[in-house]
């Protein structure tokens, strides 16, 4: 893991949310060699360069939410707890909605209205979610894609790819962990 720290100045027009974001080849790069200096300083006019660069790449980049947007109406709700219990349950949206109390179709709008998602898009991103947790605790990929609510490994690789851009045995590499201050 690579970690720069801007000054509060610098970071004005970056996200404030925590969040996972998809690394391009150049940021990488930029990171790797801003993490070899003591402190990048927009002072020195090179490094000013440098700062300004990453601070683009990082304005314009893809970002993944790691958090879950919460929802208000009592009836998406219910259908919400039923899946955060047990991420891997595979019933339709139309038999937890049977459980919860409402429509399907209410519920799908009550998803998109205030989550800005529909339920699939928010299912698929909870079950993600529980995947990287049972990574980061150490299960094994299979595990973590079976607990989870994937069909099969290779189903929650692909979607680990398509989300976070690498697999999951490369996101959770360890890598030494270096530091940079950008002053």
């Amino acid at each position: 893991m690579r970690t720069l720290y801007f000054k509060s100045g610098f970071a004005k027009p970056l996200l404030r949310d925590c969040c996972v974001i998809n690394v391009s080849a150049l940021l990488k790069e930029l990171i790797l060699h801003a993490c070899t200096l003591r402190a990048l300083k927009k002072t020195v006019k090179w490094q000013r360069h440098v700062i300004a660069v990453i601070l683009h790449q990082l304005q314009t980049v893809q970002t993944v939410p790691l958090q879950l947007p919460h929802l208000l109406d009592p009836r998406a709700v219910r259908v919400a707890d039923m899946l955060i219990k047990d991420p891997s349950d595979r019933r339709t949206l139309a038999r937890l909605c049977k459980g919860a109390g409402a429509s399907k179709r209410c519920v799908e709008r009550l998803f998109q209205e205030e989550v800005g998602m529909t339920f699939g898009k928010w299912r698929q991103q909870l079950r993600l979610m529980q995947a990287m947790r049972l990574l980061a605790e150490g299960a094994k990929v299979t595990h973590a894609a079976l607990e989870s609510g994937y069909s099969t490994p290779s189903a929650f690789i692909s979607m680990f790819r398509k989300a976070l851009g690498t697999t999951p045995t490369s996101y959770f590499k360890a890598a030494p962990k270096v530091s940079s201050f950008v002053e």
